[in-house]
């Protein structure tokens, strides 16, 4: 990878307080790169960039995407955008439509304005594997996919077709990343709209019973947050002709169940507390808006940007379980 030109770049990260966005930070200035960091703390934690804080080459302002003016300001002389700024969440989007596509349409389209008017290299986003909504297919592919089945899902699939507008309107280059379950280190596990790994890891370690929606079978493809560090990578510095204007699965092209995936939690916090080998694990009904079924096909990654990832669920568990037992035990 051509890291040598990260270093001689300045790179914008939306949502830089948040799981993801505060990773890519961190792995940005580890190349030596410049990074804008932007975020409302909506959803992110100010612990997430602490350290950053003390390193010359990080620049954080605090606003919101859905303001135009924070935009501009963001944007300012910086060659890339990683927009990771959002709400996810499936659940709250339905408790909550109006202000999840306040945040991820109107914002989104704030971000493309002001990002055009810099003249950025590329604009690199977080799209989502719920655009797949009801298509059956399996693995899936970028080019089929269903009808949506939440307000988020809805959300996230209109920033495809704004980004590729903006291409065809105002020639920016954008790229796409559709996020397969994420999860590893400074993921929350705490609030409503926890994600289902630090939730679990953090029940388990309490000796509580976590809950599975539904009978255990809904399968995904869990991605560990260092493939995702590189595919953004890939996706920023990729020469290939049709690397731009397009989407991306990313993911790691393997899937687990909820069963298995309890199974596996428990195996490696055991070896940090034995008595965890006896919790129980209770089910629930299913949620509103689930999609059954998730594993992604990432040979299009591979072919346009060379993505390689390098962590399958067993090593990317091991990696994020001893994180948590360190650092929230």
């Amino acid at each position: 990878m051509h890291t040598n030109k990260l270093a001689s770049s300045k790179i914008l990260v939306t949502g830089a307080a948040g799981f993801i966005g505060s990773n890519l930070c961190e792995a940005i200035l580890e190349q030596g790169g410049k990074v804008v960091a932007l975020d409302n703390f909506a959803t992110g934690h100010r612990k997430n960039i602490l350290e950053l804080n003390k390193n010359s080459n990080f620049t954080f302002i605090e606003g919101d995407i859905r303001n135009i003016e924070d935009c501009h300001k963001a944007c300012e002389g910086v060659d890339y955008v990683l927009h990771q700024a959002a709400l996810g969440s499936v659940p709250r989007s339905i408790n909550d439509p109006i202000t999840t596509n306040g945040v991820n349409i109107n914002g989104f389209l704030n971000m493309l304005v002001a990002a055009r008017d810099a003249k950025v290299k590329r604009f690199i986003y977080a799209a989502s594997s719920s655009t797949y909504g009801d298509s059956k297919s399996m693995p899936k592919e970028e080019d089929v996919i269903g009808k949506p089945l939440s307000p988020y899902a809805i959300t996230k699939y209109v920033n495809e077709l704004y980004a590729e507008n903006f291409k065809k309107t105002y020639n920016l280059d954008t790229i796409g990343l559709r996020y397969f379950n994420v999860f590893g280190r400074k993921q929350d596990p705490n609030g409503a709209y926890a994600a289902v790994i630090p939730k679990f890891v953090m029940q388990f370690m309490k000796h509580e019973s976590p809950v599975i929606n539904g009978d255990g079978s809904f399968s995904r493809d869990f991605t560990y947050i260092d493939n995702v560090i590189q595919m953004n990578f890939r996706a920023m510095l990729s020469n290939h002709p049709q690397a731009t204007n397009n989407v991306y699965n990313t993911a790691y092209g393997e899937r687990t169940n909820l069963l298995e995936l309890t199974t596996l939690l428990k195996e490696y916090l055991k070896e940090f507390d034995s008595e965890i080998a006896n919790v129980e694990v209770h089910f629930g009904p299913e949620r509103k808006g689930d999609v059954p079924h998730s594993l992604a096909s990432i040979d299009k990654a591979r072919t346009f940007l060379g993505y390689d990832p390098k962590f399958d669920i067993k090593s990317g568990l091991k990696k994020a379980v001893s994180w948590y037992w360190e650092n929230l035990k």
